[in-house]
């Protein structure tokens, strides 16, 4: 069975077959308006011209002494391509009339009175058309060949239709390579992705559509391979640092069947915990990029109940309202809450917010060391520690920022770590209100 992809024409083709149809169409619509606007009119007052001057020869012809007619005759043929003749002409059938002469022969029934049908008779190789014509007190055929017309309609319409076609193809081929190349390159890209494989990025260049998507990609593919790291991060994390616990077990376990102790018992407990623990902060992390509903929240009582737990926080706040995902902003302001507190060297901690146009500024500040900045990126990479220590008393598991990145990134929120004036650290989460205070 044939996938989507080779059932459907190709994309380069489509543009073909459109441009061709449209400049088919488009020939078709300025033939009609230069025929009915600028030809017609034309052939009118050329039939009018010619009806007048053969109406006119063969009036001047019957007035002329009988010795100076042939040198008018040539005259005429020489000047204007009209000849006289008294008998009638051979018919040649009645073939197809162009509209000039249909315009010619009414032009001539206008002048004479008389409707005038032209006869066409072919000699010496070459057609002719003939009217009779009132001259003098008789009537006197006057006649011109097609090829002093020099009119070749169906060849104009060929060699237009040939060219716009031409046009067409080199345009379409134009557009293929302007417009399907960076698809054919993003598809490239895509099913490298869809491989797991981490795509070189794509040149942001071209019409501003395709550079957007091209951008659009470049984002997403940067994300990928943030993803790809953070997930390798994350298992050589949880791999280092369950084998602690592990070890402290094994050894536990191996001194339980010489001695029982109950400190033993209470050590492999607190070791149980901590990988607990640790399991359910890479489980938040893993879920980081989980979309939550939005709900209205007061902010203030959020704000009273984290602060609840500990009589070193003091709440300063606004009666606010805000639309946000509620688990998630409760769980980046205790993880950032709990860091103010481990590190904060025991001095009191303020959560404050603040309003600033259409956003509201949501903030956990300490008198701790802080952070030097150039370490503040690296603080929200999974398992990474301002203590070397790597002691869970001291340093924490380093998921908690990873895990507040990730919440904020999911919901659209801004994050900011700065340093206080004064010492200590301003952990920032900027979001926006839904709705005035």
């Amino acid at each position: 069975m044939k996938d989507g992809a080779s059932q459907g024409a190709s994309l380069a083709r489509q543009n073909a077959w459109l441009l061709v149809l449209a400049f088919v169409v488009f020939e078709l619509m300025m033939a009609a308006a230069v025929v009915g606007f600028v030809m017609m009119p034309m052939a009118r007052r050329s039939a009018a011209n010619l009806s007048g001057l053969m109406v006119l020869s063969a009036q001047t012809w019957s007035e002329l002494p009988p010795e100076t007619r042939p040198a008018f005759e040539r005259e005429l043929a020489r000047s204007h391509a009209l000849a006289l003749r008294a008998g009638p002409p051979r018919p040649a059938g009645d073939a197809w009339h162009g509209p000039f002469i249909h315009f010619l022969e009414a032009a001539l029934w206008e002048k004479t009175g008389d409707r005038r049908h032209l006869v066409r008779e072919t000699a010496g190789g070459e057609d002719w058309f003939w009217a009779s014509l009132p001259s003098g007190g008789s009537a006197i055929w006057v006649g011109f060949p097609i090829s002093s017309l020099d009119v070749r309609p169906f060849l104009a319409a060929a060699v237009s239709l040939a060219v716009g076609l031409v046009l067409a193809l080199a345009t379409a081929l134009w557009l293929a390579r302007r417009t399907v190349a960076p698809l054919a390159r993003l598809e490239e890209a895509a099913v490298q992705v869809g491989r797991g494989e981490v795509p070189e990025l794509l040149p942001e260049t071209g019409p501003r559509e395709l550079a957007a998507l091209a951008r659009r990609f470049n984002d997403m593919a940067r994300q990928v391979r943030e993803l790809l790291a953070a997930r390798t991060v994350l298992l050589a994390g949880v791999s280092h640092d369950l084998r602690t616990p592990l070890s402290r077990m094994r050894l536990a376990l191996a001194l339980l069947e010489e001695r029982p102790a109950p400190r033993l018992i209470a050590r492999m407990e607190a070791d149980i915990g901590e990988m607990d623990r640790l399991i359910g902060n890479v489980l938040d992390l893993s879920r980081g990029l989980e979309r939550e509903t939005p709900q209205d929240i007061a902010l203030l009582p959020l704000l009273e109940s984290l602060a609840a737990d500990d009589e070193r926080v003091t709440v300063s706040c606004p009666a606010a309202i805000l639309r946000a995902a509620p688990l998630a902003l409760r769980r980046i302001l205790g993880n950032l809450l709990e860091n103010a507190l481990r590190h904060g060297a025991g001095k009191p901690v303020e959560l404050k917010a603040e309003a600033n146009g259409g956003r509201m500024r949501i903030g956990v500040l300490d008198r701790g060391p802080g952070i030097p900045a150039e370490r503040v990126e690296a603080m929200f990479q999974p398992f990474h520690r301002l203590d070397a220590s790597r002691s869970p008393t001291t340093g924490g598991a380093g998921l908690g920022l990873a895990i507040v990145r990730q919440l904020a990134r999911a919901n659209g929120w801004q994050v900011d770590l700065l340093p206080r004036i004064g010492g200590g650290l301003e952990a920032w989460i900027t979001l926006p209100t839904g709705a005035a205070p």
